[in-house]
């Protein structure tokens, strides 16, 4: 009787663990797509950042030849 009542808790602890299994293997997959969605969306962002980087280069360079163009005419 009392391997009968040693193979229950056996059994309620290794289902208990596949249970936990399976909890863990649900997040751990909710987590990987939330990661690839969060690298997609970061590089996004770092290509936004490139662009504006280029723009503001450019609008660097456009001052810079209006201050010349000022100064030549000035003298």
């Amino acid at each position: 009787m009392e391997s009968h009542t040693n193979l229950e808790k056996l059994n309620t602890k290794v289902s208990e663990i596949l249970q936990k299994y399976h909890s863990l293997k649900s997040e751990n997959e909710m987590l990987r797509s939330e990661l690839t969605s969060l690298k997609a969306e970061r590089e996004l962002k770092n290509q936004e950042i490139e662009d504006l980087v280029e723009q503001n280069t450019q609008k660097d360079i456009e001052i810079e030849e209006i201050a010349n163009k000022i100064e030549s005419i000035i003298g």
